[in-house]
């Protein structure tokens, strides 16, 4: 497995449970609010003209990695993967069944896109929690995720059987939007609140501009936390399960 990033402490990425993040790069969408453009964009000057798909991605030992984690056995208690976008990673159910094996949870993070190589995690039982990003409603999906709009609608309906896999499923998940005022409006959170009818869980979180967002700094903009508090207040008439995040 390519390991990208490190985060040895988290206390909030895995509800309830003390766990490390692990970041893995590469990803399918191009999302103009990701903060996470080190792992989704190669650096082109390191990757020169190398062969390696992982070429020009950050890297971190991963001898080093599982040392780590046999260090702090009976003190974490999970993993979190994340990236990026995990499912692309064609090693992934070894990576999951080798820290299963060592006794922690494993949390996944993933756009969606990849139905079949979720559904093979979830029947393996290499998972214990899932949190799927659900960008935006189906009709705005392109914008959102940085898309062609051809390729949309194959995206689209990949994330649309991904939700209804965790939805039907007895894996504990939860679905999560980056709240955008340019990208979304109440008739879009609206809709978006419509599909995700019966769900678990739904957290909105507050878009931060940076300077590492894929769009570039000051191109977005958040809503204050006055306004993502009244948009979830009515939200929660359609969507009883809705929650803020970060706010």
């Amino acid at each position: 497995m390519h390991i990208a990033g490190l985060q040895k402490l988290s206390l909030v990425d895995y509800p309830g449970v003390l766990a490390a993040t692990v970041f893995v790069p590469g990803c399918d969408f191009r999302c103009p609010f990701c903060h996470n453009g080190s792992l989704v964009i190669r650096c082109a000057a390191a990757a020169g003209g190398a062969s390696n798909a992982d070429a020009g991605f950050p890297s971190v030992d991963e001898g080093a990695f599982w040392a780590f984690l046999d260090k702090r056995r009976g003190v974490l208690q999970g993993v979190c993967i994340t990236g990026g976008e995990p499912l692309l990673r064609s090693d992934l159910p070894d990576f999951c069944a080798r820290i299963k094996d060592m006794g922690y949870r494993v949390k996944l993070d993933t756009n969606g896109t990849h139905p079949q190589r979720l559904a093979a995690l979830l029947d393996a039982d290499f998972i214990d929690y899932a949190a799927m990003d659900v960008k935006s409603s189906w009709g705005r999906y392109a914008e959102a995720a940085g898309l062609q709009a051809d390729a949309a609608s194959a995206a689209v309906r990949a994330v649309q059987e991904s939700a209804r896999m965790l939805m039907d499923g007895s894996v504990p998940y939860e679905f999560r939007t980056t709240v955008v005022r340019e990208l979304h409006d109440a008739e879009c959170l609206d809709a978006m609140a419509d599909v995700l009818h019966g769900a678990r869980a739904w957290y909105l979180q507050r878009y931060v501009d940076s300077p590492d967002v894929l769009a570039g700094r000051g191109r977005l903009s958040a809503y204050d936390e006055a306004e993502m508090a009244r948009i979830a207040e009515r939200l929660a008439e359609r969507a009883p399960f809705v929650r803020l995040r970060g706010v």
